[in-house]
């Protein structure tokens, strides 16, 4: 086994942990919890699954940027909520619930969405991309639904196991990803650094910012919601989107350079706002 398949590995198993450890601090309440709440499921999906892939598709139109930034920033806004982020929300005073209900709503609105996305986006750009969703339904529910529900399924029936496990595996998970994440940057640093000076740190920019500010915006009255959909409206899933450039552009190896780009400094971007929430919520 290659270094590259280890590192790959190591990734995908720290994911799982980590989803795995949020659903056994979670109930099944929380996956349901935007199911019974459409108003606020509607407002969800408008910014997540309409507003940002509108406003993706509106720069990659209008500015003149490399065409793998282009690519990159199209899937990844028409990708669903990354399996970590209800942590990221919790902690920057989000609603739990909501967050977990997001990541689950989110999840399955995708497998039909994500498809349907990539079509007409094939049509407005006048390119022969397709996506099939079984390879979005395998990949969802590998790193999303399947470790979640497990955690939750533990919880409800050994409550004392999971609240003991929970924590332990969270920082497991916390500290393979982190390693496996700064040995794919190192490797692929040259190729990033490549990408300065042409736009796509401006352009990742504004997709944090402008995510930041629909989510909140459609968030509600409640700040607690305005924080989690706000934050959720600014990430996206790097999987999926990986996996949409694989099937249509499998030759571009330089759009994971502008993936990355967008997984490093995406997060740093939205620092500010995640210290905002933290002082007035």
């Amino acid at each position: 086994m290659t270094a590259q398949s280890l590192i790959l590995l190591a990734l995908k198993a720290s994911i799982v942990l980590a989803v795995f450890a949020i659903g056994l601090a979670s109930r099944v309440d929380d996956t349901l919890f935007l199911l019974r709440r459409p108003g606020l499921l509607l407002r969800s999906i408008l910014a997540i699954n309409v507003v940002m892939p509108l406003v993706a598709a509106a720069m990659a139109w209008v500015f003149d940027l490399p065409e793998a930034v282009e690519v990159a920033l199209v899937a990844l806004a028409v990708s669903p909520v990354p399996p970590l982020l209800p942590k990221k929300q919790v902690k920057a005073r989000g609603q739990p619930s909501y967050a977990i209900g997001l990541l689950v709503a989110a999840a399955l609105v995708a497998i039909v969405f994500v498809p349907l996305a990539v079509e007409l986006l094939g049509v407005v750009f006048q390119l022969p991309i397709h996506m099939n969703p079984w390879p979005i339904a395998t990949l969802v529910f590998a790193t999303v639904l399947a470790p979640l529900l497990a955690g939750v399924a533990v919880r409800r029936l050994a409550p004392d196991l999971a609240a003991g496990l929970s924590r332990p595996i969270g920082l497991v998970a916390t500290v393979v990803l982190t390693l496996a994440f700064l040995a794919v940057l190192v490797t692929a640093w040259a190729s990033i650094a490549a990408l300065f000076g042409t736009g796509a740190f401006w352009a990742v920019a504004a997709f944090v910012g402008v995510g930041l500010a629909v989510g909140h915006g459609l968030g509600g009255p409640d700040p607690h919601d305005r924080t989690v959909l706000a934050l959720a409206a600014a990430t996206r899933h790097p999987g999926v989107a990986m996996a949409i450039v694989s099937a249509n552009f499998p030759a571009d190896r330089q759009v994971l350079p502008a993936f990355l780009l967008y997984i490093a400094f995406g997060a740093v971007l939205a620092i500010p706002y995640v210290m905002w929430r933290k002082r007035v919520t």
